[in-house]
């Protein structure tokens, strides 16, 4: 644990606060893609198959239960629940989810450190959740004009995977040149797809006016 680990974590966890909070306080769904949700849940529950074999610490096991919870209740919400479902556009979330996790688990199947059940299946959730946010951030286009907490929502994500970078970079350094190419690729595709969602999110702080995207 170093202090990018932790920001990371805690960046990521205030990003899943704030789409809950937006959910149960607005009791909408509107400019949220539920596609990219489903892809994070399946993200979670791929990448913690250890949670009931292998333990580290509490604070490891806590996190991922709440990442593994949090996403379900999302998903749940969206699918279920009365008020929340009938805001889901539909319409414009058509972005082809099936498509992302098809080729994450091809590449898995071939890009892996070891040819076993869960290091495939951890590699496969690094995979995906580098194209995870992707049907979010189309929704987001098309609909152009971008809420402020969807806004802070994606910032936050897109803030939690910078830090893993630098954590990443710290730990290469003082730890014995420790890496793994895998999560270092794939953080690196996932942050290059925020580019040009934070550039825009950066001009609408700057100048105080709501957040719009680019068609």
């Amino acid at each position: 644990m170093n202090a990018f680990r932790f920001l990371g974590d805690m960046t990521h966890l205030f990003s899943v606060l704030v789409l809950l909070l937006k959910i149960y306080a607005t009791k909408s769904c509107s400019g949220v893609s539920r596609k990219t949700q489903e892809l994070y849940m399946l993200v979670f529950v791929a990448r913690y198959l250890d949670l009931f074999t292998d333990y580290i610490s509490l604070y490891n096991s806590v996190m991922k239960v709440v990442f593994i919870t949090s996403s379900a209740a999302i998903v749940w919400c969206m699918r279920r629940h009365p008020q929340v479902r009938r805001t889901y556009d539909k319409e414009q979330d058509t972005f082809r989810h099936v498509v992302l996790i098809g080729a994450a688990f091809l590449f898995a199947l071939i890009f892996n450190e070891r040819f076993t059940f869960r290091e495939i299946c951890w590699a496969f959730s690094i995979y995906l959740e580098a194209v995870a946010i992707l049907p979010q951030l189309v929704l987001l286009q098309r609909s152009r004009n971008v809420d402020n907490l969807t806004g802070q929502y994606v910032f936050f994500l897109g803030a939690y995977r910078a830090f893993y970078i630098l954590n990443w970079i710290y730990r290469y350094f003082t730890e014995g040149h420790h890496s793994r190419w895998i999560p270092w690729l794939a953080g690196l595709v996932q942050t290059a797809l925020y580019a040009d969602f934070f550039y825009y999110y950066f001009l609408s702080w700057k100048n105080n006016v709501k957040l719009e995207l680019p068609a």
